[in-house]
């Protein structure tokens, strides 16, 4: 991503931060609110300040959202990663967890798409009937 320079000095407003970061406004506010992203100060007309720094920290929690990291992990990822001295094997935990998740999340996928292909092959195999006395498409929802 290309860096960020502020409009007024070191200073963006929420829509400039929006813009650069690709994030939404109302996903900045929420990760605001649950302190994943720090507020910022803001100015005398009570607009909120932003600095190249939030950019930097929206900017990494969108790309972990981006990886399908959870909130919690992303938490704990900021904070190994603000230490100054990043702890690269407590980051891996959280990373070789994530993966045995999505791992998982594959595997689940593989099989809900060999129902659906039987599922939909048994609809085939009835016919184009608008009415039938089974279907099984909604058989297997009711199961």
């Amino acid at each position: 991503m290309a860096s960020i320079t502020a409009s007024r000095g070191d200073s963006l407003s929420i829509g400039a931060l929006s813009r650069h970061t690709g994030v939404n406004i109302e996903t900045i506010r929420y990760y605001e609110r649950i302190g994943l992203m720090v507020k910022p100060p803001r100015t005398k007309g009570g607009h909120r300040s932003y600095a190249t720094v939030h950019a930097d920290r929206l900017s990494f929690i969108r790309r972990a959202r981006e990886l399908g990291f959870s909130i919690e992990d992303i938490r704990t990822l900021l904070v190994l990663s603000a230490r100054g001295h990043a702890s690269c094997a407590e980051a891996r935990q959280v990373a070789a967890a994530h993966l045995a998740d999505v791992r998982a999340k594959q595997n689940d996928l593989a099989k809900l798409e060999i129902i659906l292909t039987e599922t939909i092959a048994q609809c085939d195999a009835q016919g184009s009937s608008d009415v039938t006395p089974a279907c099984p498409v909604l058989e297997v929802l009711q199961s």
